[in-house]
C-alpha cells in the first residue's frame, strides 16, 4: 500500500481509536530497512504528536508465516509485564474496514538499529554491556509462558527444523560451496537434542534485530518475524555463530562485539541453569540453515526475482558455514 494511500485510511483510524474526531496524520512513510511492509506516520491529537511504527502483510498473500503479522503481535503482547525490553502493542486487529487487512501498530522509539559504524565509536564497557543486555533480554525471552502464545500453535520437532531445508537447498545457487549439506544434514539428524528447553523463540537474534538509543543502552527487541515455538537454543545458537568469526569469509561478525562463546557465557549466567552439551547442535543447525539460505536467496538474485546484490558478498561463506556445522557436530 503506498504511504498516500495509507495516510487516507489513516485518518479515521486514529480519530477512531483515539477518540478525537480531529485528529490528523502530519506525516506517513515507508519505513526504513525493512523486507516487509513497514510504515511511519505521526499523529496530531488535542495538542500532542504522537508516533508510530505500523506493520502491514503484503497483499494478496496467504496470512502464514512471516505475513501473519497478529503471530507478532501476539508475542509482543506475552511481554507486556515482563523485564524484557520491547514494543507493546497499541493497537492490533483483522478487521479488514481499516486497511483491507490485519495490522499492529506500536509507539515508535528514538534510537537506531544497533548495526553500522557507529557503534564502532562506543566504547568497549557499553559494547560489552550492550550484549549483556541481549543475552538477559533473551534469556528473558526464553522464561515466558508458551501458553501465553498460543496463537503461534505446536512445536513441529527437531527433524523438522533439520529437514523444512531440504526443498531450499535443492534449489540453491552455486551447491559446490554446500557439498559438505549431506554430511552435516545427516549429522544433525543423527544427534538430535535428547532435553532442550521448549518454549517462545525469536527466530533471527542478531544485533540487527535490536533497538538502540545513541548512548547504546538496549531499547527494544524487533523483528519478530520468524518467532515461534521451538527450542529456544536456537537463539542462542543463531547469536552466537554469528559471531564466532571461524563461520564466516565475508564481514557477517558485528564489529568489536564479543566473540560467540562469550555470548553463550552471558546467556547461561541470566538462564541460571547448565545449557548441556548440546550447544554446538544449535550452532552448527544455525549456520546450516543459513548456508542454504544464501544458497537459495543467491538463486532468485541471479534469476532476476529478487534483486539483491547483497548475497554476492555472502556467497563465499557458504563453504565456511557448512565447514563450521561439521566442526561443531564432530568436535
Amino acid at each position: 500500500m503506498a504511504p498516500e494511500e495509507l495516510q487516507e485510511r489513516l485518518v479515521p483510524f486514529v480519530r477512531h481509536h483515539l477518540e478525537d474526531p480531529f485528529a490528523k496524520i502530519v506525516m506517513c512513510e515507508n519505513a526504513p530497512g525493512h523486507a516487509g511492509f513497514a510504515y511511519l506516520f505521526d499523529v496530531q491529537s488535542e495538542g500532542q504528536l504522537r508516533r508510530y511504527w505500523m506493520r502491514l502483510p503484503p497483499p494478496n498473500v496467504k496470512l502464514e508465516g512471516t505475513a501473519d503479522v497478529l503471530r507478532q503481535a501476539s508475542v509482543l503482547n506475552a511481554l507486556d509485564g515482563t523485564d524484557v525490553p520491547h514494543c507493546s502493542v497499541v493497537w492490533s486487529g483483522a478487521d479488514p474496514q481499516w486497511f483491507d487487512r490485519p495490522y499492529f501498530v506500536v509507539d515508535r522509539l528514538e534510537g537506531d538499529v544497533f548495526r553500522g559504524d557507529w557503534i564502532e565509536k562506543l566504547s568497549k564497557e557499553t559494547r560489552w554491556e550492550f550484549a549483556r543486555q541481549a543475552m538477559t533480554a533473551l534469556a528473558g525471552v526464553h522464561r515466558v509462558d508458551k501458553a501465553k502464545c498460543g496463537y503461534l500453535g505446536d512445536f513441529w520437532g527437531f527433524e523438522f527444523d533439520v529437514t523444512r531445508w531440504d526443498r531450499f537447498y535443492e534449489r540453491a545457487a552455486d551447491q559446490h560451496l554446500l557439498a559438505l549439506q549431506p554430511q552435516v544434514r545427516q549429522l544433525l539428524l543423527d544427534k538430535i537434542p535428547g532435553d532442550s528447553n521448549i518454549g517462545i523463540y525469536h527466530g533471527d537474534y542478531q544485533y540487527g534485530n535490536m533497538m538502540s538509543s545513541w548512548d547504546g543502552k538496549l531499547l527494544a527487541l524487533i523483528d519478530w518475524e520468524l518467532c515461534g515455538i521451538g527450542a529456544t537454543l536456537n537463539d542462542v545458537g543463531w547469536i552466537c555463530a554469528f559471531n564466532d568469526p571461524r563461520a564466516w569469509v565475508h564481514r557477517a561478525i558485528s564489529p568489536g562485539m564479543p566473540h560467540g562463546d562469550e555470548l553463550e557465557t552471558m546467556y547461561q549466567e541470566a538462564w541460571g541453569q547448565d545449557l548441556g552439551k548440546s550447544m554446538n547442535w544449535f550452532k552448527a543447525l544455525a549456520v546450516y540453515k543459513f548456508g542454504i539460505i544464501t544458497g537459495f536467496n543467491l538463486m532468485l538474485h541471479r534469476r532476476g526475482k529478487r534483486h539483491d546484490p547483497l548475497w554476492e558478498d555472502n556467497a563465499p561463506s557458504m563453504k565456511s558455514n557448512m565447514e563450521y556445522a561439521l566442526m561443531m557436530l564432530t568436535s
